[in-house]
């Protein structure tokens, strides 16, 4: 049975030029507003403990980590982890991300509902994503024998769906991180009305690249069907 893979990359191309430019948006505006010094000059690892301490959750660590942009909230082992940018950097910049990852862990405290389904498929989503692209391809390979066997590339685009669900759920969830960052920031007057607007240009660059990650994903799930569409038809 002939494969024809090839052209189905075209299908790819705007969400990966999608994917580059916002991953490259979020580097450039996080470097430009890193340059903006806050006035009350608090580091990025004191504005995530306010934050943390102002809603209740003093028992949640704060450590550095070393990376460019590699900030992260730890539900397991309750810490959050900035990155050499955010530490220790009095930026608007690193204010808004370690506000943003504080956001998270108020998520995880409220049991907020998109962030709770992510936690839960993240082990099925993990055994998916290994198994998806064998499955397909197993699947069509010996469907050429026996046309019972493209079941097998369609359990394939199910695992797949739930890379791509995965990826949809991750949307809100980054979004509302990022929303309650900047409440609170506002609030609490963490910021000037200026800096404000630095630190929500930085959040709305990095939610992007979640949009853009999806876009790959649905358009990746597309591809696929239309492969394993097209090695159906072949038989």
């Amino acid at each position: 049975m002939p494969f024809y893979f090839d052209y189905t990359y075209i299908l790819l191309l705007p969400a990966l030029f999608f994917s580059l430019w916002a991953s490259a948006r979020v580097n450039t505006t996080f470097k430009k507003y890193a340059k903006l010094k806050t006035t009350k000059g608090l580091t990025g690892a004191q504005a995530a403990r306010y934050v943390l301490d102002s809603n209740g959750l003093r028992d949640i660590t704060i450590e550095r980590i070393s990376g460019n942009l590699t900030d992260h909230y730890d539900p397991k082992a309750r810490v959050i982890r900035l990155s050499d940018s955010v530490y220790s950097n009095t930026s608007a910049s690193a204010i808004g991300v370690a506000c943003h990852e504080a956001g998270h862990a108020i998520q995880h405290s409220v049991d907020y509902l998109p962030i709770r389904i992510r936690s839960a498929i993240i082990p099925i989503t993990n055994i998916g994503s290994k198994l998806a692209v064998p499955l397909i391809f197993i699947g069509l390979l010996l469907s050429a024998f026996s046309y019972s066997f493209i079941q097998l590339a369609y359990i394939g685009i199910l695992c797949f769906c739930l890379c791509v669900f995965f990826q949809l759920v991750t949307l809100p969830t980054e979004y509302n991180a990022s929303h309650r960052a900047l409440q609170i920031i506002e609030s609490s007057y963490l910021l000037t009305e200026e800096e404000q607007k630095a630190a929500k240009k930085v959040l709305s660059a990095a939610a992007l690249t979640y949009v853009a990650a999806l876009a790959v994903s649905v358009t990746q799930l597309l591809r696929l069907l239309l492969i394993v569409g097209g090695g159906r038809r072949n038989d």
